[in-house]
């Protein structure tokens, strides 16, 4: 216990699934969290994201740990609105100590350029902001956090013609986002701040359990459910499972947020059982 004794965290995508998970492993290893998300549905995006009622309830998780936590609903697309509920979380907990940059949207499905634009400017744009509005207060030793996907490292997966132009917006988002981490790293050498990025594979939550993946992963269907898609979950690990939970990436960003990763930085860090190295590339893209 206590790996991030008193700590302030400041999480985007902080109301359910990987970013709820991560605020409630932070908080139960002593941080202060700055949680963040839009509370609001994006038209080309398929499936419901989280409400404010699911942001109050990680609220309760973090606070029911004993830990303090800001919560505030902002988009990760308005640098302006990160920005001030950054200095807002600032300003009630203390301090600021590391950035978990973790919204994003899978808009799988519809035919419009703007699907493409979604998917980049919330999945990439947004990892972005999240970075400029914590930079400011970060200390010297500090750590950012970005989530990325396997889709980032291994091609021919999201970015299918079937999933349109949703599909190829996510795949190059999160490229993006690998690179980003790498060249970020080295501009922040001089102030020791580490800077990671987390590729997980399926991960069990909403955005993995919905019409429009279930269609991604069984196209021979018409309306797949949840049980015909699980046959096929598994080809996107190596391990012959079918996903990785959240808590699993959550141990990785504990890792990446605590001192233990003091000397870990512009790194491709996956949580794929496997995903990647069943592909074996000739040679690793990083």
């Amino acid at each position: 216990m206590g790996r991030v004794q008193d700590k302030v965290v400041f999480i985007t995508g902080a109301a359910r699934g990987q970013g709820r998970a991560h605020a409630v492993r932070l908080a139960a290893e002593g941080a202060d969290i700055v949680a963040v998300d839009l509370c609001g549905d994006i038209a080309t995006n398929g499936y419901p994201l989280a409400s404010e009622a699911d942001l109050d309830e990680t609220v309760r998780e973090v606070e029911k740990l004993g830990r303090r936590v800001v919560a505030r609903k902002a988009d990760v697309r308005d640098p302006a609105a990160l920005k001030a509920a950054v200095a807002e979380g600032v300003a009630g907990l203390g301090r600021l100590d590391a950035v978990v940059a973790q919204a994003g949207i899978a808009p799988l499905g519809p035919r419009t350029a703007q699907a493409f634009l979604d998917a980049v400017t919330v999945d990439f744009n947004g990892v972005v902001h999240a970075v400029e509005a914590a930079l400011p207060h970060l200390p010297d030793g500090a750590s950012i956090v970005a989530t990325g996907s396997i889709a980032a490292l291994t091609p021919a997966s999201v970015d299918n013609p079937a999933n349109g132009p949703g599909g190829l917006g996510y795949s190059f988002a999160k490229r993006q986002v690998a690179a980003f981490v790498h060249d970020l790293a080295t501009v922040l050498l001089a102030r020791r701040i580490r800077v990671n990025a987390v590729h997980p594979t399926n991960v069990d939550t909403d955005m993995l359990n919905n019409d429009l993946m279930y269609r991604s992963f069984r196209p021979d269907l018409e309306n797949p459910t949840r049980e015909d898609a699980l046959s096929s979950f598994p080809a996107t690990t190596g391990f012959g499972i079918p996903y990785v939970e959240a808590k699993d990436v959550s141990d990785m960003v504990l890792f990446l947020v605590s001192d233990e990763s003091r000397y870990v930085t512009g790194m491709q860090m996956r949580v794929d059982a496997g995903g990647y190295v069943r592909r074996r590339p000739q040679l690793p893209a990083f």
